[in-house]
């Protein structure tokens, strides 16, 4: 490799770096848009989540096909990443294969065996195309998988195929230049694909051609490499990155647990006289607000399960809110809280005083989370009929990949139309109202307990 590359190698690798790095910072600044959350303990359980979901892909298999197919992406994914340290290291230091001479054999077994992967990679890619846009399974095409959501889907298809062609060029022109005694081209051994694939496609070619198209394929891979590092950040395949913190700071308590509410169980320990007086808040005490309306009240880890989000769909497709034909859709939700976060995120980015609250503003305090207020949240993009469509049977919960929770936000948000906007469904609030008034919920005048009164008398 000749100066000249050298130096492009490393400005495009920097430049791209640089931007990446920024995007990334961008995004946890997001995350941290919500509640702090204290995510601690049981390390152990945690690691293994961490080895057996995050790593092992374990709930993948429940569907085994697709889990299959997955897997080799996922797993040329991981051992793409050794070929991509030899080309930065080959790419700085203007060698070429800098591995093969120290390696040797276990060189040709590690290229071999991420070549197999490719192959079924490759496979895999196309079969996932086909499941969108031929067989178009329903999962793909609900109402929040139009416009951006479908391209994203097929970008990234379209992508891996390119970094397929771009490894396989490589090596394949690689295995010929090798075989015409070119000191510049280390042996490789019997490479398991490209020692056939390579003089099938390119042994009739002249020397100059095949150094070209070596180089080619050398670029192609990197520049694909470079474009998945700024593109990601912008795309569902963050869970890339994502998934395995997802995993460790998930909530190890049973899936069907509520989270508790201090406010509330404060106030019925009140109701029961079971709140010393030195515990009472002030009369005059400001009632707190309930639930969540922005992702400012959300948990932080609400918005980092919005940003692992792979939209696989496999949570609304499990959903019986969703089946049975109602508006509610779980991956929907997830995408929203995160499609929230990113405006939030734009709207801070620009500084402009038309999102300072008045009311909360400081003096020479320019715009924060502290004082944001564009006049919107959560409820202008996930309707009230959504939310109300939830039976909270924790099948979504279930089926995700990455231990999402899809209802820990319809929950909060269901607790701040009902407990501090005290609205809610016309069919609900004579409920909420009886249970209130006489711990029943059916509206009758007597109090709950009356029968038992009777038979003591």
């Amino acid at each position: 490799m000749g100066i000249a590359q050298q130096i492009v190698f490393i400005i495009l690798v920097a430049v791209s770096g640089y931007f990446a790095f920024k995007q990334f910072g961008k995004i946890y600044r997001n995350i941290r848009l919500g509640k702090d959350e204290d995510i601690s303990g049981n390390v152990g359980e945690r690691w293994k989540n961490v080895l057996l979901i995050a790593f092992g892909q374990k709930k993948m298999f429940k569907r085994p096909i697709a889990a299959i197919m997955h897997g080799f992406i996922y797993v040329a994914f991981l051992f793409t990443q050794i070929e991509v340290i030899e080309i930065m290291i080959d790419g700085i230091f203007g060698v070429h294969r800098f591995f093969a001479p120290y390696l040797g054999g276990f060189y040709t077994f590690l290229v071999s065996f991420i070549e197999i992967l490719s192959v079924g990679a490759f496979v895999a890619t196309i079969v996932f195309l086909w499941r969108r846009n031929i067989l178009k399974l329903p999962r793909f095409h609900k109402d929040e998988m139009t416009g951006w959501p479908k391209l994203d889907g097929n970008l990234i298809l379209v992508l891996e195929l390119l970094l397929l062609v771009g490894i396989f060029t490589m090596n394949g022109t690689d295995t010929v230049l090798q075989s015409m005694g070119d000191s510049h081209y280390p042996s490789t051994g019997n490479l398991a694909v490209s020692s056939w694939l390579g003089p099938a496609l390119f042994g009739n070619m002249a020397q100059g051609t095949l150094i070209v198209l070596e180089r080619f394929g050398w670029w192609l891979h990197l520049l694909v490499v470079l474009v998945f590092l700024y593109y990601i950040p912008r795309s569902k395949h963050l869970h890339i990155f994502l998934a395995f913190p997802n995993v460790y700071f998930q909530k190890l308590t049973s899936r069907g647990e509520m989270e508790n509410m201090p406010e509330i169980m404060n106030e019925v320990k009140s109701m029961m006289g079971l709140t010393e007086e030195a515990e009472m808040p002030p009369a005059d005490a400001e009632l707190p607000e309930f639930g969540s309306k922005d992702i400012f009240d959300l948990g932080w880890k609400n918005i980092l399960d919005a940003y692992t989000c792979t939209e696989c769909g496999r949570c609304t497709s499990v959903c019986p809110a969703n089946v049975t034909g109602k508006k509610l859709s779980p991956r929907k939700v997830m995408m929203d809280i995160r499609d929230r976060a990113e405006e939030v995120g734009l709207n801070l980015d620009s500084g402009e005083a038309k999102f300072i609250d008045e009311s909360k503003a400081k003096d020479g305090v320019g715009l924060s989370k502290e004082n944001y207020n564009d006049g919107k949240n959560l409820f202008d993009y996930i309707s009230r009929e959504e939310l109300h469509a939830c039976t909270t049977c924790n099948a979504c919960v279930e089926a995700c990949p990455v231990l999402i929770n899809p209802l820990d936000p319809i929950l909060k948000l269901r607790r701040y139309e009902i407990l501090t906007e005290s609205a809610g469904p016309t069919d609900w609030v004579p409920m909420f109202t009886s249970i209130e008034n006489s711990g029943s919920v059916w509206q009758i005048p007597d109090a709950r307990d009356k029968w038992r009164e009777q038979l003591e008398s």
